[in-house]
């Protein structure tokens, strides 16, 4: 399985990780980020009902909700 990778305007190559984490409360909540480098966790396309947008400061991509 490749990961899901995403080049930003500035050519730099993201790719598309998700973990599950457990919050202060003790409830389980997933989430999506994107790293320079293939880890454990990487996802092979962008999750139903998300799209990739880049930062305007930094040009990061990150996952948003699609309307």
């Amino acid at each position: 399985m490749s990961a899901y990778s995403y080049t930003n305007a500035k050519g730099q190559t993201y790719y598309l990780h998700m973990k599950d984490v457990t919050l202060k409360n003790g409830r389980i909540q997933r989430i999506y980020f994107f790293a320079r480098d293939v880890r454990d966790g990487s996802l092979s396309s962008v999750p139903a009902g998300y799209e990739v947008m880049e930062t305007k400061r930094t040009n990061m991509p990150v996952l948003k909700k699609s309307r």
